[in-house]
């Protein structure tokens, strides 16, 4: 699905991402952790090619959508508005609201389709930026710190939702520096410390994998 080679990305004399040698196979689920300013962020705009200027090679088997930390939702435009304006954007002649309907009821928040951004509570903007997301049909999903701000309860629901995605036929990446989270869902696990990977685990292979990888921060 996704194989990364030798990649390198520097911010001025900075040097972001150290030679990331990776890949992930389809239908599964990676978390990538790390302390702020570990280079997660930064590994997933370049797989997305929101950061162009890198060196070493990205070769991914699908489209590949992003799924950004702070949501980003146009705050003028109602949930259904935000999340069919980029598709109408690149193919006018579609009926784009069958599959929004349809995704917003998987996801729970079909009766906030009239809703502006500033009448959802924190859990209800992220499935609005997880249905909007999905409105690509992609085959790589990228989340940037999906839970932030979110309460446990919310962060739960996040699990659940972003499984069922998987076993839509959708893999999965997830930057977060929530190690609990990352434990609970995610298949293999990759920790990055001053922009290598300082950890590699399986998260059914370690007896403790929180602990495991905070010992590679």
């Amino acid at each position: 699905m996704l194989k990364i080679e030798h990649l390198y990305k520097k911010f001025g004399d900075n040097m972001v991402l150290n030679d990331i040698s990776m890949s992930v196979d389809k239908n599964s689920i990676l978390g990538i952790a790390g302390a702020s300013g570990g280079g997660k962020s930064t590994l997933l705009r370049c797989i997305q090619g929101l950061d162009t200027q890198y060196r070493g090679s990205i070769t991914c088997g699908g489209k590949v959508s992003f799924m950004f930390q702070d949501f980003q939702l146009f705050p003028h435009m109602t949930v259904m508005e935000n999340i069919t304006y980029a598709p109408r954007l690149h193919d006018k002649a579609k009926d784009h609201y069958i599959l929004a309907k349809d995704i917003l009821g998987k996801l729970g928040v079909l009766e906030k389709a009239d809703e502006y951004p500033s009448k959802l509570s924190g859990g209800q903007k992220q499935r609005v930026a997880l249905a909007r997301s999905l409105m690509v049909s992609p085959d790589l999903l990228l989340c940037d710190e999906p839970t932030s701000g979110l309460d446990i309860a919310t962060t739960s629901d996040v699990v659940s939702l972003l499984k069922m995605i998987r076993d839509m036929g959708v893999t999965i990446l997830i930057a977060s520096h929530d190690l609990d989270f990352l434990t609970k869902i995610a298949d293999h696990i990759i920790a990055l410390k001053g922009g290598r990977i300082s950890a590699e685990l399986s998260t059914t292979d370690v007896e403790n994998p929180i602990e495991y990888l905070k010992k590679h921060y």
